[in-house]
């Protein structure tokens, strides 16, 4: 059952940042959500389930133009949407964090871990699409719908989950060039474990083998999940999902 209504950090500008959080011990977990999707979500929502029921410190929360943080989708970028996860990284949470990440959300958990490293106890990466907008979307767009974007400025991308077409805009192409990760190392050097399902259409392995290769952690594990798309959200994928929350919560 949803909470009562969430609670609200207010940033510089007057944009708002819609968060849930409850406090309990640490390592707390704070959830970084997908593109387009939001802090309601299955796996979002059975962490904070699971974290509660530990009384483990978990936090959720909507960038802007998703969910019921304010501003529009089309005008987000990858830079705007890792300063809300900092705007909340610090505002709300205390103490170390495990930061899980699922696909874009992954690729702001890795932002999270350079920015913020000797907060950060751990990361767990479902699915992760770190420099998606280039390496993943940008890469295998036809012709037509780049033409559109550099000429229009915008492409609706048809949906997958058929929720409707949604806005890839050239702003978001563009800015997201200076937040690129896998193209140096990314200092981060406590545990990771990442998570793919191998009838995830999105996320290819050779993807997740890059990601493995630019961390400069020893500690870095892969799960293959043999029947896992890429919503990893089947009772089985939760269940690993918990798991992999657990033993970081462990070591840390």
């Amino acid at each position: 059952m949803e909470p009562q209504g969430p609670s609200i950090l207010t940033r510089a500008g007057g944009a708002t940042i819609a968060y849930h959080h409850n406090s309990g011990t640490t390592p707390g977990v704070i959830f970084c959500g997908g593109f387009k999707s939001d802090m309601t979500g299955i796996k979002a929502t059975m962490l904070e389930a699971f974290c509660q029921a530990r009384n483990q410190q978990f936090t959720r929360f909507d960038y802007q133009g998703h969910g019921t943080s304010s501003g529009a989708f089309d005008e987000g970028t990858i830079g705007l949407w890792r300063d809300d996860a900092l705007t909340v990284f610090e505002g709300v949470t205390e103490g170390p964090q495990i930061v899980v990440g699922s696909s874009m959300g992954a690729w702001i958990a890795l932002l999270l871990a350079q920015q913020r490293r000797s907060r950060i106890a751990g990361l767990l990466l479902l699915a992760p699409a770190a420099d998606f907008t280039t390496e993943l979307l940008w890469k295998n767009l036809t012709p037509d719908a780049r033409e559109q974007i550099k000429r229009d400025g915008v492409w609706m991308r048809p949906s997958i989950y058929d929720d409707g077409p949604y806005p890839i805009t050239r702003n978001l192409i563009e800015e997201s060039r200076a937040h690129l990760v896998l193209g140096n190392p990314i200092p981060f050097d406590g545990p990771v474990r990442i998570l793919l399902g191998l009838q995830d259409d999105v996320i290819p392995v050779d993807h997740i083998l890059r990601t493995t290769d630019a961390l400069t952690s020893d500690d870095v594990e892969i799960t293959l999940i043999k029947n896992g798309d890429h919503r990893l959200s089947t009772p089985d994928d939760l269940d690993k999902i918990r798991a992999a929350v657990d033993a970081l919560s462990k070591s840390a």
